[in-house]
């Protein structure tokens, strides 16, 4: 009963796999309520309701693919989309940019994700107005990347419709386009700067040395791990002051550390140049100072001040020989006067919580400070004390190594204020994160409306269209009705002239008591009359269509080779031959046998006639 819920998402990951390994096509990353939403939008076009059955469609129909494709990716876009953004970036970014270069310096942008291209020439107008037009083709190298072809090649063409160009204005597309037949085409001198092509922002590498990177509204539809990923690439491809515009609803709340924001409001940031990393240990040693005069007492004073230290502590000598272990020192661990003397080795302290005899090894022989970091005791089950331990060579005036002090200071209280911290930074970037999730969600499903009201009004014009075309093809068709009539008239009247005609031909042919025998140029058969039945006894449809030198007759045939080659060549008009044959009854005979070219009105050639006479019917 556990596992029925689960059976739909798994089915509909292995269509997520199938279109990953097949097709190489990873959607994987994409958030799954919306992505799932348009699978079932497509599913639902063709009749399908369960994954499987439209995987095996997918497995069966190449076709479908491609279809499944166009519905997932929302081309949703349009020229200086969310117009205030594209002004400061216009009005103070760009500028900004281009002066923290040199005036001959290349400028390199990308649009990712620029579906049908109407990104990338906003980008190619703003800067082509910042520099003009001749620095723009010398300096600027735009590259315009998305994964679906279809969209790259209407992108390459640069041809827009009239409804497409309505968010420009009258002097922009006077500056930066040409109209043709009705569409209005982006200038050539300046898109041979836009380079269009093929990029998956999830698999492939991203372009290096980028300027300025614009992807706007194409971060959403991934979950947070496939943006992550994203994002890293982004950081790389851009150069060290490089700049980063999203669109509104994207953020980047949990990766502050790669991006720093320029305008949080309108969604512009600018690659962080490192991430701040500790410093390390600051290790102070006291300064030396000669006593002036002499404090009575002394050692006593030094005494006490050591054994009431608030921190635990544990001095040993040059040979490893505990020296001192002050109050805290036994409290915390367990120690007592008893273990002064000992060698370390000999003591619990020496092995736990941390191996300590490597670390005062390490500071006798390199003179210096060791603080060890994040120790963990654990006393009893659940009880655990967080130390920092500071490993500090004594030495005296000429470097002379005297012992080694250990002091383990008792950080658990910080330790557990900044697990509380992580703890709430994480809840807090979780909060964010939801919330960009849902906004990024809300923006989605605004886009996949907008998408789904265009295509509605593209649908009704389409219908209207079809309807108009539709009155007129049927108009055409009455019409074409008419005329077919008249023609099936003019046919049936020349039907019955052909008809008389082949019944005239057949009766010529019939009442000719020499046997006649007409050949195409390939010297096949096409008539052969009863005078040829009655000679020779083969009847007319074995004849027709057989090569006449393949005829099994009482006449020679193969001597009529030449004679008949010369009258399809036309190199004679009649030509006479004497032939000794036998005849149907198996008489011998002479056959006067004549043969002349087949030629059509216009004097072509088409074939031969041959017309044999025995000496019988000439008697």
């Amino acid at each position: 009963m556990d596992a029925t819920p689960a059976e739909p998402d798994s089915k509909f990951e292995a269509v997520l796999v199938y279109l990953k390994e097949a097709r190489g096509f990873d959607f994987t990353g994409y958030k799954r309520t919306s992505l799932a939403r348009r699978v079932r939008r497509r599913m639902a076009h063709v009749g399908i309701e369960d994954y499987a059955d439209y995987l095996d469609l997918l497995q069966v129909n190449p076709e479908e693919f491609e279809a499944l494709f166009n519905t997932i990716l929302i081309n949703v876009t349009d020229f200086f989309r969310d117009r205030e953004a594209w002004d400061h970036l216009r009005s103070e970014i760009i500028p900004m940019m281009l002066a923290e270069r040199g005036p001959d310096d290349p400028v390199r942008v990308w649009s990712a994700g620029c579906a049908a291209g109407q990104e990338a020439y906003s980008l190619a107008m703003v800067l082509a107005d910042a520099l003009g037009p001749e620095r723009f083709r010398q300096q600027v190298k735009i590259y315009a990347t998305d994964v679906d072809e279809e969209a790259l090649t209407q992108a390459r063409q640069a041809s827009y419709t009239a409804t497409e160009v309505r968010s420009l204005d009258e002097d922009q597309l006077q500056r930066y386009f040409d109209q043709q037949g009705g569409r209005y085409v982006f200038r050539k001198d300046l898109r041979r700067s836009v380079i269009f092509g093929r990029n998956d922002l999830v698999q492939d590498a991203p372009i290096s040395r980028i300027d300025l990177l614009v992807c706007r509204n194409a971060l959403m539809y991934f979950n947070a791990e496939t943006q992550a990923r994203i994002l890293g690439r982004f950081h790389f491809a851009l150069m060290p002051r490089g700049l980063l515009f999203l669109g509104k609803a994207e953020m980047l709340l949990s990766h502050s550390r790669i991006f720093d924001p320029v305008d949080l409001k309108r969604r512009m940031f600018r690659k962080a140049l490192g991430v701040p990393t500790g410093l390390g240990a600051l290790v102070s040693q006291a300064a030396v100072h000669e006593r002036g005069t002499d404090v009575s007492g002394l050692d006593q004073l030094r005494e006490h001040a050591f054994s009431a230290s608030p921190v635990a502590q544990v001095v040993v000598t040059g040979e490893d020989i505990v020296a001192l272990i002050n109050q805290q020192a036994e409290v915390v661990f367990g120690l007592s006067p008893r273990d002064i003397g000992r060698p370390l080795r000999d003591l619990e302290l020496s092995y736990r919580p941390v191996e300590l005899r490597a670390y005062v090894e390490q500071s006798k022989v390199e003179r210096r400070a060791i603080r060890v970091k994040d120790v963990e005791w654990a006393r009893q089950p659940g009880d655990s004390v967080w130390f920092e331990i500071h490993v500090n060579p004594l030495v005296d005036g000429d470097n002379g190594l005297l012992g080694v002090t250990v002091v383990f200071h008792d950080v658990s209280a910080a330790r557990k204020l900044l697990d509380e911290l992580e703890h709430a930074n994480r809840q807090l970037e979780a909060a964010y994160e939801e919330l960009q999730s849902t906004n990024e969600e809300l923006e989605t499903t605004n886009e996949e409306l907008q998408s789904t009201v265009e295509e509605l009004e593209t649908t009704n014009e389409e219908l209207q269209s079809t309807n108009e075309e539709l009155e007129t093809m049927n108009e055409e068709l009455q019409s074409t009705n008419d005329e077919l009539q008249a023609i099936n008239d003019t046919l049936r009247e020349r039907s019955a002239e052909l008809d008389e005609v082949n019944d005239f031909m057949e009766s010529i042919l019939t009442s000719v008591r020499s046997g006649v025998i007409v050949v195409d140029p390939d010297l096949r058969v096409l008539v052969w009359n009863r005078g040829a039945e009655d000679l020779w006894g083969l009847r007319r449809d074995e004849a027709v269509g057989a090569h006449l030198l393949n005829l099994d007759i009482g006449l020679p045939v193969g001597e009529l080779r030449s004679a008949v080659r010369r009258a399809l060549a036309g190199e004679s008009v009649e030509d006479v031959l004497m032939l000794e044959a036998i005849n149907r009854r198996g008489r011998s005979t002479t056959v006067r046998v004549v043969i002349s070219p087949l030629t059509a009105p216009q004097g072509r050639i088409t074939g031969a006639i041959v017309v044999m006479e025995s000496a019988t019917q000439q008697s």
